[in-house]
């Protein structure tokens, strides 16, 4: 009953707190994005930093992400507090399913952070989807494309799909496009290390409901999330887009693995 009194009281501190903050933010928000100011990409980051703090969520960094550039990030997908944990660690927008433009409060939150949005039912949507992707690249932004196209139960990295890529081989602009792979792992929850059966809890995947879940989160004891920042490289180290999928793939794959032991992961194995 105590533990149920006090998740109860975590929801309410955090909307009371947040709400009001977020309400300030959005019209600032709008207006950079509308001038295309840096601070549009800057202050998602600030915002996101804040909300971690209130979540009970500790972010812990392995290698360095890139910082200037057009750049192109690839992550494995668990849940949509990947989100979250990532924006505190990069100014980039995310590559999302259409539908997500129309969710209540979290499609505000994606137009917000200038998310690239494809909408899968159309057959011209992917190569629309690359042109708009390759025009930010071209503006010298980072994207973040969460490869596998759907979150996992988080035990596994699905295949990557590689048919957004074409966006790098269509950038115009003078620096080429560099590629990171980027690896997030759920560590642990009130300092015990997530076990299998405890992933059902962190990863949101199939039919889950948003809202129960985000509470779940909320309700439950702090958590400790890895991003693992793997070498960056450049497209043309590899034959093809099938290629670059699969080697981001392999070496997120073998981060998540190490992290999972305790283990720190080296920033690179071979480009495959």
């Amino acid at each position: 009953m105590g533990h149920r009194i006090l998740g109860r009281f975590r929801i309410a501190l955090f909307l009371v707190i947040i709400t009001p903050v977020t309400i300030f933010l959005i019209p600032f928000q709008w207006v950079m994005i509308r001038l295309r100011l840096r601070a549009g990409l800057l202050l998602p980051m600030i915002y996101h930093r804040f909300v971690t703090r209130l979540m009970g969520l500790k972010i812990r960094i392995h290698g360095a992400p890139l910082t200037s550039g057009p750049r192109l990030f690839l992550s494995n997908h668990v849940s949509w507090l990947d989100i979250v944990a990532l924006s505190t660690a990069l100014p980039v927008s995310f590559v999302a399913r259409a539908d997500v433009a129309s969710w209540p409060i979290f499609g505000l939150f994606a137009k917000l952070q200038q998310t690239v949005f494809v909408d899968r039912t159309r057959k011209m949507a992917t190569k629309l989807a690359v042109n708009r992707v390759a025009k930010r690249f071209r503006s010298g932004e980072a994207i973040l494309l969460f490869a596998e196209g759907t979150t996992s139960d988080g035990q596994r990295v699905l295949d990557f799909r590689p048919a957004l890529l074409g966006a790098i081989s269509n950038n115009e602009a003078h620096e080429p496009v560099m590629v990171q792979p980027i690896a997030i792992h759920y560590q642990s929850r009130a300092g015990m290390r997530l076990r299998r059966f405890d992933t059902p809890d962190i990863a949101w995947y199939g039919d889950m409901d948003l809202i129960p879940h985000f509470a779940g989160i909320l309700r439950g004891p702090p958590i400790i999330i890895d991003i693992w920042f793997g070498e960056p490289f450049r497209p043309d180290e590899v034959k093809d887009r099938k290629s670059l999928a699969r080697s981001a793939r392999r070496q997120i794959r073998l981060a998540r693995a190490l992290l999972a032991r305790g283990r720190e992961a080296p920033m690179a194995w071979p480009i495959t």
